[in-house]
């Protein structure tokens, strides 16, 4: 495990942005830039952190924890449903097949929790209980383990996410019904594959997003799967002991972030506040050792600048003139 002294160091040596040439049209999005070729594209992790639809900063190594763990969970689902990876070439890089995206993001809830205004608990404790076509029970407190998990989509084409029910995205005409019943299936899957892995690791997989596309007609999971930007992790073996007092849970995600963000009262709207270097610091603590406890393998860091080592690895997939 890398120590705080060595994040320290990486502060100022962190992969903002990319630019690129020969490789496509580069497309910019909160933490991946991409790189836009025929019936593929080129994902660069950067070290970009968003939160509440905004781009906070950067977190040292965050981006090749991401794509590292994304490889990992792909490679470890190939079971349940084809995915959009076609090559790893860089800590930071996946190439990947180009997909007609799903207009939903489909998020599945094992416990009831969450900051945003988005999640589960910042909804139920407004008085919500029909969530995205979900009808929760009263009397249900903060961090308690769902009776099974449920499934709550929003939309991903918007300013800010929206929560929306199954009866309602197909209403709208976002998808079809048979499309959705039959991403929901898959995403109950996937999200089981993850309970199960994480509780071998001493980890409990709270809640999680997954994005599926179409290619040639066929549902596959894109983007990334089961990291700590898309979902929650908790310590299994303080998880009752910490809900029976009421306090916060041991958090392994992004959420660390996001409650610092809230405590200094920013949940989306204004200007966010900026990063402290310690908030910084732990946050990619906690990045890697997510990475450490999911994968088994241990976090490499690589001495030489990250992005001529990019641009390196990436020449096999450069355009011709």
């Amino acid at each position: 495990m890398i120590d705080k002294i060595r994040i320290k160091k990486e502060l100022a040596n962190v992969i903002k942005e990319t630019n690129f040439h020969g490789f496509g049209k580069l497309e910019r999005g909160k933490v991946r830039d991409s790189y836009i070729q025929k019936n593929r594209r080129i994902l660069i992790v950067t070290d970009r952190i968003s939160a509440f639809d905004c781009i906070l900063g950067t977190i040292p190594f965050k981006g090749q924890v991401l794509n590292q763990m994304a490889a990992f969970w792909f490679e470890h689902t190939s079971d349940i449903v084809s995915n959009h990876v076609l090559a790893v070439p860089d800590p930071n890089v996946m190439v990947v097949r180009e997909c007609e995206q799903l207009p939903l993001e489909f998020i599945v809830r094992g416990y009831i929790t969450g900051v945003t205004k988005t999640s589960a608990w910042y909804n139920y404790e407004r008085g919500v209980r029909n969530f995205c076509g979900n009808i929760l029970p009263e009397g249900l407190k903060k961090d308690q383990k769902l009776e099974k998990p449920i499934l709550t989509p929003t939309t991903k084409l918007e300013k800010h996410d929206r929560p929306i029910s199954r009866d309602e995205a197909i209403a709208e005409g976002l998808i079809d019904a048979a499309t959705f019943d039959k991403a929901a299936e898959i995403c109950f899957k996937l999200y089981n594959r993850g309970v199960e892995i994480a509780a071998e690791r001493g980890l409990i997989l709270v809640d999680t997003k997954y994005e599926l596309g179409k290619i040639n007609g066929e549902l596959v999971v894109s983007d990334e799967v089961n990291t700590p930007d898309s979902s929650r992790y908790w310590f299994s073996d303080t998880y009752h002991k910490l809900f029976a007092e009421g306090k916060d849970q041991r958090k392994l995600d992004k959420e660390y972030v996001r409650e610092w963000l809230v405590e200094h009262g920013f949940r989306g709207e204004g200007t966010p506040p900026q990063l402290s270097e310690e908030v910084m610091i732990e946050a990619a603590r906690r990045y890697i050792e997510a990475y450490e406890l999911i994968t088994g393998h241990k976090f490499v860091v690589y001495d030489e600048p990250s992005l001529p080592r990019i641009e390196k690895n990436l020449s096999p997939f450069r355009l011709s003139a």
